[in-house]
């Protein structure tokens, strides 16, 4: 019978593949290579022009720069605490298996909730953010955060990093639980003091955990529509716009209306998240390997 009974079992699940992945894929790249009327209305191909004229376009750099930015500060960040985070998590203390349903929260809960949650917030008349500031005597006057040029990127930043370190908390505490007390009885005999058994025998068995904390974190954030969207939402053009939120922008609601150009970005970020699906795929084999 050869392969028929396995494709058999298979056939479900690839047709799924194919409607929800394959078809839009296809869909999108045909998109890319055509022009569209401002009420979506198929007007004919244009080849690879969308892809030379997203190139022309003088918000590009600046989309790309946020972007690179946003990814950036916040899974570097967000590393940083989860390993302070994690740490502490994985030690015996009181309460411990309620701290961590409670750190669950913030992942679980809507972004969309979370995001709105932070607008109320950073609000300039009635924000708890100023209130709190001015009445330590820190701020001398309320701040427009999410009005500012200055300041909306940093508080999109903060909502990013609060959104993402309980995920990348649990990865590093499933790391330090699989390293084996062997390890860390056979340094306390060597005489290893604590900073050192850290830097010398915990970090490099988390490794694996970091790296693919590391690779989802840059697909997540660089995924994230609701937070900037919702976040960014008063502010005209695209001066702090990420190249997700600046795709839907281009296609919905800038003067540009442009189907076809939007979906020329949308193929050069599946590109983008192809590339860091790939490392990640390399980080788990690599990681299977070396167990």
């Amino acid at each position: 019978m050869g392969h028929w009974p396995a494709l058999l079992w298979l056939g479900p699940s690839l047709a799924f593949i194919a409607a929800v992945v394959v078809y839009p894929v296809a869909a999108l790249v045909r998109a890319s290579l055509s022009r569209y009327s401002i009420t979506g209305l198929y007007q004919g191909s244009m080849g690879a022009s969308n892809y030379t004229r997203l190139l022309e376009q003088e918000a590009l750099v600046t989309v790309v720069a946020n972007t690179l930015i946003w990814v950036v500060a916040i899974v570097v960040v967000t590393i940083a605490a989860s390993l302070g985070i994690a740490q502490l998590l994985n030690e015996e203390f009181p309460g411990r298996r309620l701290v961590r349903w409670t750190l669950i929260v913030p992942w679980a809960a809507s972004l969309i909730m979370t995001s709105k949650l932070f607008v109320w917030l950073y609000d300039y008349y009635f924000g708890l953010l100023n209130q709190v500031l001015i009445s330590l005597r820190l701020l001398a006057a309320p701040v427009d955060w999410l009005g500012n040029d200055a300041t909306v990127m940093g508080a999109m930043i903060v909502v990013g990093i609060f959104v993402s370190v309980p995920f990348t908390t649990y990865v590093v505490l499933a790391g330090l639980s699989a390293i084996p007390g062997d390890v860390y009885e056979a340094a306390r005999v060597d005489g290893a003091s604590a900073w050192r058994t850290y830097r010398s025998v915990t970090l490099p068995l988390l490794r694996p955990a970091l790296l693919v904390a590391v690779v989802l974190n840059v697909i997540y954030v660089f995924n994230s529509f609701p937070i900037v969207w919702t976040l960014n939402d008063r502010n005209p053009g695209f001066a702090h716009d990420t190249m997700i939120t600046y795709m839907y922008k281009i296609a919905f609601k800038s003067a540009l209306r442009d189907v076809g150009l939007a979906a020329a970005l949308g193929c050069v970020n599946v590109l983008v998240i192809l590339l860091a699906v790939g490392v990640y795929l390399r980080t788990v084999s690599w990681r299977e390997a070396e167990a």
